[in-house]
């Protein structure tokens, strides 16, 4: 593990304020890719309208949507458990790629394995489920956004929906996390290496190194919902990228991080998140987190089945709860 400084010369990372200057060069060159993180002056009021409200036996689901900057507005689902004892943790839930967006992850989908805000919300935590950019109820026309990737507009969504859930007084708004499958898994990742409000991060068939993405064919990623720059900046070559997903999980620490990835998974080789892990690990153990650093390896194929969930529930409820 290394540093650089302002003259490009390389340090090792021995201490806490080390890291720090090398994980500020990691969300650079997340942005080399994804393009610049807006700053807060992008910000309006967050205006919540409720569109729907639904009364279940054991939670309220609520339809709204909410805004992330001048003239966006994102449709999520809010899950309230009616056992209102003390502020609850929050879990922002992502889902994968699916036309039906937000609805599946609350369990309006016919997919039980990936209802996961609707199984979180049943144990106690409030849960937010929005729509990726073009999926769902949210038309998002990319040529249109001054965005340089879909990667970083979804980001900045989740930020908001991150500042949403802060603003319920249901919440605690020290103990929120992220949940993704596929699409969501690495949405979730990408959102937590910027906003560390969320301290708990669980990615499900979420990613590989890019070496190992396809034998290192990005063009996966180069979609306008991705990071085009992948293709026309870095000409797809993981040898040319500015980041990679072992710098991604380490930024995530002290944080607690799951890496469910299935040794079937056809999208996401196993072999490059076992690297991926055994990189952070140095980290994680220079800030005295070793036990915030996990991975499941289920002999399964892309797919979050009930044993997998239960590691990951299990785990939320370990670091959140």
């Amino acid at each position: 593990m290394v540093w650089r400084d302002a003259q490009g010369r390389e340090h090792p990372v021995k201490t806490a304020e080390d890291w720090a200057r090398r994980r500020a060069h990691i969300l650079l060159g997340m942005q080399q890719a994804m393009g610049p993180m807006p700053g807060d002056d992008r910000k309006v009021p967050l205006d919540v309208k409720v569109l729907e409200e639904v009364k279940t036996a054991r939670h309220i689901r609520k339809k709204l949507t909410f805004a992330v900057e001048k003239d966006d507005r994102v449709p999520a689902y809010l899950l309230i458990p009616l056992d209102r004892r003390g502020k609850r943790p929050a879990m922002l839930c992502l889902h994968q790629t699916t036309n039906i967006g937000k609805a599946e992850p609350v369990g309006l989908g016919p997919r039980t394995n990936l209802q996961y805000a609707l199984h979180l919300v049943e144990r106690g935590y409030v849960t937010l489920a929005p729509d990726y950019p073009s999926f769902g109820e949210y038309k998002y026309d990319f040529t249109k956004s001054d965005f340089k990737s879909g990667s970083m507009k979804a980001i900045w969504n989740n930020m908001r929906a991150v500042d949403l859930l802060q603003s319920l007084p249901e919440v605690d708004p020290a103990r929120i996390g992220v949940i993704g499958h596929s699409l969501g898994g690495h949405n979730a990742m990408f959102t937590a290496a910027f906003d560390t409000r969320l301290k708990v991060i669980v990615s499900n068939c979420g990613f590989t190194s890019f070496p190992k993405y396809y034998k290192g064919n990005l063009r996966g990623w180069t979609s306008p919902r991705y990071m085009p720059w992948i293709a026309s900046k870095f000409d797809n070559d993981p040898k040319k990228m500015p980041f990679d997903f072992p710098e991604v999980v380490a930024s995530f620490a002290p944080r607690a991080f799951l890496a469910s990835s299935p040794l079937r998974d056809g999208n996401f080789e196993v072999s490059g998140v076992r690297d991926c892990i055994a990189a952070a690990l140095p980290v994680f153990e220079l800030l005295k987190a070793r036990d915030k650093l996990a991975a499941n390896y289920p002999d399964c194929a892309h797919d979050f089945p009930d044993e997998v969930r239960k590691v990951a529930y299990e785990f939320i409820d370990r670091h959140l709860k």
